[in-house]
């Protein structure tokens, strides 16, 4: 495992160097499962570039080709702008993301300068700028975004995360579960995924701010929960895979499941002083 750690870190470290000539790229972070602790075989290299203008695709193009590539995906803009390949030495992927440096403050003002909640995901941008691993900065502009970001959970934003998003887990009408039912009725197993997976999102975006942890993201939530979580539902882990491996047969007792797992937030919601009731 510490091979293959090295192995992703030295590449990293290389494709970092080769972007650093260009002098709209102020800084190179490297995050993901390489400075989280869950490096395996199909992890691969998440490499943020923070730019003031963006680099030209015949220049990014250049350094892949001139690297190797087995097969290259680039000038993504399906999400972020960014650019994936696989290394032809080592075979390991990688994803580069491409950030404005102005756009990425902002987010961070808007989470802990503002209090902002999102539905779901909430402060996913200040836990990767908090935990990155810094391989170029041409000025310390992002080292001083890194101390901005290296601070407790404000208690208003950790209340305005559960303010948002635990309401629409099952408190109002138009609530994930009340659809989730909706679903199961009309066996529209579509709709019931679509909705499971967002009353999930909401559920860890309310869990990690109960916990005053910002959030990892959408990879190895249970594993992560488990093992930083002092405040933890009883029974969470098992009931999470009950509820998704109930998911294909679409059957009644599959709102028994999600109840079972809602009532075990709502306990430790109350535990903190925070109202569970209807809306």
């Amino acid at each position: 495992m510490e091979k293959q750690h090295s192995q992703h870190l030295k590449l990293a470290q290389r494709i970092a160097a080769q972007f650093s000539v260009f002098p709209n790229v102020e800084a190179v972070g490297l995050a993901g499962s390489q400075i989280g602790g869950g490096v395996d075989q199909d992890s691969d290299i998440d490499l943020y570039l923070y730019t003031t203008e963006v680099i030209p695709l015949s220049e990014r193009r250049a350094i892949v080709e001139a690297g190797g590539a087995t097969r290259a995906s680039l000038d993504l803009k399906f999400w972020d702008l960014g650019d994936e390949w696989y290394d032809a030495a080592t075979g390991i992927e990688v994803d580069i993301i491409y950030w404005d440096t102005a756009w990425i403050a902002a987010q961070l003002e808007r989470v802990l300068g503002q209090q902002q909640a999102s539905m779901g995901y909430s402060t996913c941008f200040w836990h990767t700028l908090r935990n990155s691993v810094i391989l170029y900065d041409r000025r310390g502009w992002l080292q001083q975004l890194k101390e901005q970001s290296a601070v407790p959970f404000p208690e208003p934003l950790r209340r305005a995360i559960i303010a948002k998003n635990h309401p629409v887990l099952r408190q109002v009408i138009p609530s994930y579960r009340h659809q989730i039912a909706k679903a199961i009725r009309r066996q529209d197993l579509v709709s019931l995924n679509h909705r499971v997976a967002a009353l999930l999102a909401s559920y860890f975006d309310v869990l990690f701010a109960l916990n005053r942890l910002p959030h990892p993201g959408e990879k190895r939530l249970l594993k992560i929960a488990a093992e930083r979580c002092e405040k933890l539902p009883q029974g969470m882990t098992a009931q999470v895979e009950g509820l998704l491996h109930a998911l294909p047969s679409a059957e009644r007792g599959l709102i028994e499941r999600l109840d079972e797992l809602l009532d075990g937030l709502d306990l430790l919601l109350l535990a903190e002083g925070f109202t569970t009731e209807e809306k």
